[in-house]
């Protein structure tokens, strides 16, 4: 069974920018593209950035069973990972990297089992990421307050992981993230 990875943290982590950086370095990985039902924002590509559903449509594939895994992260907003997308990728030959919600994260981690390299990207304090969140400008006073609250939430699952980068510095962490996905596939290059 090909091998595949997760990476999860809460929002403002640096995960996304890990997760792009590995991309780029390792040509057989392919970004798992998550279903939302949230609004897609002007930089965003349909089917490349997510796949835009409405709630109607989102709770049907629910109801189909579509999803691998699934979560309401905020009211009336949903994100998952479609078994279609994971198909997909591994009709290409190719290994899959989650950029996920942690609590979806423990279901992946279920699915693959050892063939899942787990890392949770956290941030060095709750005030940096804070001031992450607010550099972004995406967020009103009161979704930076869910944000962090939820954020709080995610940082405590941090133990369920096999590896944890605390991200301080963007270079280090992507650097510690390529040395963790060559050693799971025992091509360490740090030798």
């Amino acid at each position: 069974m090909r091998k595949h990875f997760l990476f999860c943290g809460p929002s403002g982590s640096g995960k996304t920018s890990v997760v792009h950086y590995l991309l780029a370095q390792f040509p057989f990985m392919r970004f798992s593209v998550s279903a939302t039902t949230r609004t897609k924002r002007h930089n965003e590509v349909d089917g490349q950035d997510y796949y835009f559903l409405s709630v109607e449509e989102f709770q049907k594939k629910i109801d189909e069973g579509a999803f691998i895994e699934w979560e309401q992260v905020y009211e009336g907003r949903y994100y998952g990972t479609l078994h279609s997308e994971i198909e997909r990728i591994e009709a290409m030959n190719c290994s899959v990297i989650f950029d996920v919600d942690v609590e979806g994260g423990m279901t992946i981690k279920k699915c693959f089992g050892d063939n899942l390299l787990t890392v949770f990207i956290r941030p060095p304090s709750v005030d940096d990421l804070r001031q992450r969140l607010i550099a972004r400008s995406t967020e009103t006073a009161e979704s930076l307050k869910k944000r962090l609250d939820k954020s709080v939430f995610e940082l405590g699952f941090e133990k369920h992981f096999d590896n944890v980068i605390v991200n301080s510095d963007l270079e280090e962490a992507c650097k510690k993230a390529k040395l963790l996905v060559e050693k799971f596939l025992g091509t360490d290059s740090s030798k």
